[in-house]
């Protein structure tokens, strides 16, 4: 039989707001590992009124989206996610949904992982949390191995959503609940590879902010995660790489270069595990776009020209990603002072902006007029303000 997997409402929780063992979560608060063990275990006793205060507050949810029964009746009920938070349901509730309910909620679910590339952000992603609510309302009504694969779509849609928040909307607080979402939906799939990816996630948030110790935190659990795998060549590579982003934000650029080295060499080696279908957003040619802009932050400007330019022509040109690389192509040229070059860049990522908004590649063309101010007055510049700042892209940047 397979071992209880306990309160994963209260684990994804905790790791997600940093505590990556039990007795991190217990010195927080206060109080023993042995309670901490007890509130993830399978019948979780309530806290006393004074803890629970302080354990809501610590990991901002109420104590029933931590799997905690009101009422203590634990081994009565059971909580599953729901749209809005957990719901408590008896346990010997009669699954209602066959099993081919998985296989059309999972078949969305792929729909909606390749639309993301081609569908603008603000319209894919009402669908997907639309899609995540469904899901929400299956899982109660569900058992078995069918409840298992709904949860697992569930954590994928939720990702994707999380995803599109953070790098398409730039909404960092909005983004968090959603991965924190994904992470509890993993723990109901008991899916490790898929909690590892969105931990992985998450380490971005505070890494954008410099917190280097909460996204060392939350890598060091997605790692974990990603060893109970079997994972994939490209997962660990993957994670070697936002680590490497996550060192570079946070002013460590030669650590950053060693991770993208130790990734080259983990997909040069290969591994007889394949990557989840997932995992479309890494590949040989995204490693190098990191590897780029990582030696652009570590001031190696030939070394990243060379990169960047190899990663351009490697890409499809109608993809997102393609404004990033360009953007990231332009601070090249306005590191190494040639404001022309620099603008003739940023002007291809806007002109690649209004095809696909991708606030990742605003933000860079954004960062690279700032380096451009000492030439300000001249031509090239002026051209770049003319379509930074002209009423379409104006109005389109500030209304998302």
């Amino acid at each position: 039989m397979a071992r209880p997997a306990g309160n994963t409402r209260l684990k994804a929780a905790r790791l997600a707001a940093g505590y990556h063992s039990q007795q991190a979560l217990a010195d927080a608060l206060g109080v023993g590992v042995r309670q901490v063990r007890r509130w993830e275990s399978d019948q979780p006793p309530m806290p006393h009124p004074e803890v629970a205060q302080a354990l809501t507050q610590l990991l901002g949810q109420d104590l029933a989206s931590l799997g905690f029964a009101p009422d203590g009746s634990a081994p009565a009920r059971r909580t599953v996610l729901t749209a809005v938070g957990l719901a408590t349901v008896p346990t010997q509730a009669v699954a209602v949904q066959p099993a081919t309910a998985a296989d059309d909620y999972e078949a969305v679910t792929r729909s909606h992982r390749r639309l993301y590339w081609s569908v603008a952000p603000a319209t894919l992603h009402p669908a997907a949390i639309a899609h995540a609510t469904l899901g929400c309302a299956l899982l109660p009504e569900a058992a078995g191995q069918t409840r298992r694969r709904i949860a697992a779509a569930l954590g994928e849609t939720y990702l994707l959503a999380g995803r599109i928040e953070f790098f398409d909307m730039r909404e960092p607080d909005r983004a968090q609940h959603t991965l924190l979402r994904a992470l509890q939906a993993a723990g109901e799939a008991d899916d490790p590879l898929m909690g590892s990816a969105v931990l992985a996630h998450m380490a971005f948030i505070p890494a954008w902010d410099g917190d280097r110790d909460a996204a060392v935190e939350r890598m060091v659990a997605a790692r974990t995660y990603a060893r109970r795998g079997p994972a994939s060549a490209e997962l660990l590579a993957w994670l070697d790489a936002v680590e490497a982003e996550c060192e570079a934000r946070c002013g460590h650029p030669r650590t950053a270069l060693h991770l993208i080295g130790h990734a080259e060499d983990v997909l040069g080696d290969g591994s007889e595990h394949p990557s989840p279908a997932w995992l479309d957003w890494f590949s040989a040619v995204r490693l190098a776009a990191f590897k780029g802009n990582t030696q652009l932050i570590a001031g190696h400007l030939p070394q990243a020209r060379e990169t960047l330019l190899g990663v351009l022509d490697a890409l499809d040109p109608e993809e997102k990603q393609a404004t990033v690389v360009l953007g990231d192509l332009a601070a090249v040229e306005a590191a190494a002072g040639d404001p022309e070059a620099a603008c003739g860049y940023a002007l291809r990522a806007l002109d690649q902006l209004e095809r696909t908004w991708y606030a990742m590649g605003m933000d860079r063309v954004r960062e690279v007029r700032r380096a451009l101010a000492p030439h300000q007055h001249e031509r090239c510049v002026r051209e770049l303000d003319d379509r930074l700042y002209g009423w379409s892209t104006t109005v389109s940047a500030l209304a998302r």
